[in-house]
């Protein structure tokens, strides 16, 4: 007899998606840094911006903007290894986000490519992100997509095989590089550590705080926990530590926040 209890519920077909792509990402020699930054002074920007203008600012659009603006720096990360050996590197910077949306009475993540992330203004990368979450048409799937999930699991995952073989055509789908949030709307720190088929993903985990020292006094100050995750076959250990460095300045130096 069935156990009352109990709720069944068909497996989302969006999910397959997520089911694929992990499954791929697993084969790839991804290497990881755990970092925190202190956005003790970016957050209380954006605050302040809030009051004062009225106008909220999405922290995920924040950290959009930072990476692109990391990336102009270090445009090598921004790139690809084709079947061949070589490396394609692109100038824009298409940052995939992972959008929290209302639809059918639920909360979900859907992805989204913000184009040219380095070439646009934070207040634009905020309003794209607002408006994927309040119209419905600008997170509308196109046909093919839609019957891709339909398709029978090992040709999906040739999908996940794009990066390597056509990354120009990567692009075009799923953006050069990567940010997830983990734990963006829970309170505490912890990093998160996922698979990627990206060269690049930062995975946002919480905020926390934690005693920090600023001008040789120790006072209170707020970590976000990052995992900056590399496909070590196209970045070494050094050039991923210098754009951590750089994001790093950005992030807790955060002069376009006005």
């Amino acid at each position: 007899m069935r156990d009352q209890r109990e709720t069944v519920e068909p497996f989302p077909m969006q999910r397959r998606g997520t089911v694929d792509a992990m499954r791929m990402a697993g084969r790839r020699s991804d290497i990881h840094g755990l970092v925190e930054f202190d956005v003790t002074e970016a957050r209380q920007r954006i605050h302040d911006r809030e009051e004062r203008t009225g106008a909220e600012l999405s922290f995920t659009a924040f950290l959009v903007f930072c990476l692109a603006q990391s990336l102009e720096e270090h445009p090598h990360i921004n790139a690809y290894r084709d079947w061949r050996g070589r490396i394609v590197q692109f100038d824009d910077v298409d940052v995939m986000v992972i959008i929290e949306v209302q639809t059918d009475g639920k909360r979900i993540g859907i992805p989204h490519v913000i184009r040219a992330a380095n070439r646009r203004s934070l207040q634009s990368i905020h309003d794209e992100i607002r408006r994927v979450q309040t119209d419905p048409d600008e997170r509308r799937q196109p046909g093919l997509a839609s019957l891709a999930f339909r398709l029978p699991g090992p040709v999906r995952r040739l999908f996940f095989r794009l990066p390597q073989w056509f990354p120009r055509r990567w692009k075009r789908i799923a953006g050069t590089v990567a940010v997830s949030s983990v734990g963006m709307f829970g309170t505490g720190g912890g990093w998160g550590i996922t698979p990627t088929n990206y060269t690049l993903q930062l995975t946002v985990g919480g905020i926390g705080q934690k005693p920090g020292v600023v001008d040789g006094e120790i006072e209170p100050r707020e970590f976000l926990s990052l995992t900056a995750t590399f496909d070590h076959d196209v970045v070494d250990g050094a050039p991923a530590t210098r754009f951590v460095q750089q994001l790093k300045e950005f992030v807790e130096e955060p002069e376009k926040v006005t």
